[in-house]
């Protein structure tokens, strides 16, 4: 598939199911591209669109299954967006360590593809911002999807959550005060938490 270059070419590439509930058209949204005049659409949509569909498929649809909406706050980066908020220190890392992650279509050096969206989870917001435990959440994910990497924030808890094809299984977070690596490779976390969601689950199901 080309990259589109008319409305209608692009509305049809929206219009794509990655998933039972989720389109192309719900990662695209950019504040970046919107305010600086960036197109936010993939150079080559196949490889988007492959990894999206395992990102929707396998982490996206059980985790709204089990706690309802999921919404999504930012997804799919072009190298040109991507670029631009690094070297506008607008919260985006170097497009190398991007690609396979924000920028689903690029490979990273090894040539695999992922995906990441960055996503919140509207039934669990109440529970956070009452207790602060954003770990109840990173630990459920850890325990029931295969996730390659997550990445929690202040705001809301939201936070990225990675497919990849060479899975890390790493949780940072900036959270203060448990800002930095919860686990992944060199700091293991063996076995099941379910005491660390324990009381999450009891609150909101």
């Amino acid at each position: 598939m080309r990259q589109p270059k008319s409305v209608k070419s692009l509305e049809d590439l929206g219009r794509i199911r990655l998933s039972e509930n989720f389109f192309l058209r719900d990662f695209l949204y950019s504040e970046i591209a919107i305010i600086h005049g960036f197109q936010n659409i993939p150079d080559d949509p196949d490889l988007a669109i492959a990894a999206g569909k395992v990102l929707c498929q396998t982490l996206l649809e059980p985790l709204q299954a089990r706690f309802g909406r999921i919404s999504v706050r930012s997804a799919y980066r072009s190298p040109q967006v991507n670029h631009f908020g690094n070297i506008n220190k607008l919260n985006c890392g170097r497009n190398e360590t991007n690609f396979g992650g924000h920028i689903w279509d690029r490979r990273n050096a090894k040539g695999q593809m992922g995906a990441t969206a960055c996503i919140v989870v509207n039934r669990f917001v109440p529970y956070y911002e009452r207790t602060g435990d954003w770990e109840a959440m990173a630990w459920w994910v850890h325990d029931h999807l295969p996730y390659s990497d997550m990445e929690f924030f202040p705001k809301l808890a939201a936070f990225n959550l990675q497919w990849h094809e060479e899975p890390s299984r790493t949780i940072h977070s900036f959270i203060p005060p448990r800002r930095g690596k919860l686990t992944g490779p060199g700091k293991p976390w063996a076995g099941r938490h379910d005491e660390a969601y324990a009381a999450m689950l009891a609150e909101i199901g």
